[in-house]
C-alpha cells in the first residue's frame, strides 16, 4: 500500500499544493496512491493523537508513505526520530519529496536508525542528568523534597464542627442524617463524614 499523508496547521491553508506535489512525484515514479490522509492539525500535537497515529498503526511491511516534507510529520526533531523509527521497526518505508529523503531497509536507513536511537539515549541521560543536578542543588540550598506531608483537619474546619453539640443532639433524638444534613443546609455526604470522622469514632 501506498499512502500520500497531508498535513496543515490551520484552515486557512490549503492542502492542494501538498497534494499536487504527491501526485507529480508518483507520476515520475510511476507510483499509485492507494489511500490519503489529510489532516489539520499542528505538528506539535503528539503523532498518536493525529491521523498519522492511526496510519502509523495500520501500516504494514513493504507500505511507503509520502510526505512533501518531514516537517510534516511533526514540529519536533525527537517526534520526527520516533516516527522514523516506528516505520523502520514496521519494515514501511517514509519519502519525502523536498527533502529527498528515503527510509528503506538500505544500509543508510539502518546507519540513521543507530544515530537515532544513540541521539535519543543521549537525551535521555542529559535529562536525568540535569535532573539530579537540580536535587542536588535544593538539598544543598536546603529545601525539603518528595511530597508534602498532609495536614490534619480537625473538626474546627468544618462547618458542622461548630455545630457539633446541635449535631449530636439531633442524631440522639433519632434524626436521620438525611434530615440533619438539611437542617444543616449542607449535603448529605458532608453530614455522612463529619459522622464518620468526629462522632462514630468517639463512640
Amino acid at each position: 500500500m501506498i499512502y500520500g499523508y497531508i498535513r496543515v496547521s490551520s484552515d486557512k491553508q490549503t492542502v492542494e499544493n501538498q497534494r499536487f506535489e504527491i501526485e507529480q512525484f508518483c507520476k515520475v515514479n510511476n507510483l499509485i496512491i492507494d489511500g490519503w490522509i489529510e489532516e489539520t492539525i499542528s505538528g506539535t500535537k503528539a503523532y498518536d493523537k493525529r491521523r498519522l497515529g492511526s496510519l502509523l498503526k495500520k501500516a504494514r511491511k513493504g507500505d511507503t508513505i509520502i510526505c512533501s516534507e518531514l516537517s510534516r510529520l511533526g514540529r519536533s526533531l525527537f517526534m520526527i526520530m520516533e516516527i522514523l523509527s516506528i516505520c523502520m521497526k514496521k519494515g514501511c518505508r517514509i519519502c519525502t519529496i523536498k527533502d529527498g529523503y528515503r527510509l528503506g531497509d538500505d544500509i543508510q536507513s539502518k546507519v540513521l536508525a543507530f544515530a537515532f536511537a544513540l541521539s535519543a539515549e543521549i537525551e535521555r541521560n542529559l535529562i536525568s542528568q540535569r535532573t539530579k543536578e537540580a536535587l542536588a542543588r535544593k538539598r544543598a540550598e536546603g529545601k525539603k523534597l518528595g511530597r508534602r506531608k498532609g495536614r490534619y483537619y480537625g473538626k474546627e474546619t468544618y462547618k458542622l464542627g461548630r455545630k457539633d453539640a446541635e449535631f449530636r443532639r439531633l442524631l440522639a433524638e433519632g434524626y436521620s442524617l438525611r434530615r440533619i444534613a438539611k437542617h444543616f443546609h449542607v449535603s448529605q455526604q458532608t453530614a455522612n463524614l463529619y459522622n464518620k470522622r468526629f462522632i462514630r469514632v468517639n463512640e
